[in-house]
Formats: C-alpha cells, structure tokens, sequence
C-alpha cells in the first residue's frame, strides 16, 4: 500500500512537470511579445496636436519615433524640473 502511494505521487510529479513546458511553449511572455514587436525608431509617424488658442485648430505634426521620444522626455524632465522648484519656494526656499 505503502509502495503504491508513492508510485503515484511520483507518477503525478513526472505529469506536471511535463505539462509545464508544454504550456509555457504556447503562451509567449510579454517580454518576449514586445522583443518581436520593437517599432522602427526611424518610422515617421504623424499625430493630430490641438491648438491652446481655439477648440477647432488641429495641426498634424509628422515626427520619426525616435523624435517623439525625445520630446516626451524633455518634456516630463521641464515638468519634473518646474515641480522641484515650486515645492523648495513654497516650503522655505532654500532649494
């Protein structure tokens, strides 16, 4: 009886353990989906911007990939940077 438990726990370890790779193999990682995917920083890519000044001027700005992500950047770095400045000269001003 004792000997039969055993077998069959080991039996049920040996199944699982193969059916893991199995499904890992089918259902890709998200890294993985993202590392095929990778866009073209060189791809030129338009987006619509909203004048401040009116409700119904819409220019179309055309821009590679690579220079959206520079603005982006410089522009949450202007953002962080105005943040910074405002906290330090409204607590004491020491910043």
């Amino acid at each position: 009886m004792r000997h039969l438990v055993t077998l069959t726990a080991a039996a049920l370890a040996v199944s699982a353990a193969a059916a893991v790779p199995a499904f890992a193999q089918a259902a890709p990682q998200p890294s993985q989906k993202a590392a095929k995917k990778t866009p073209d920083p060189n791809e030129v890519v338009c987006e619509k911007e909203h004048d401040s000044s009116s409700r119904l001027i819409v220019n179309k700005v055309c821009k590679t990939r690579a220079e959206w992500a520079e603005q982006r950047r410089t522009n949450r770095m202007d953002l962080d940077r105005l943040q910074t400045q405002r906290a330090c000269s409204a607590e004491s001003g020491s910043c």
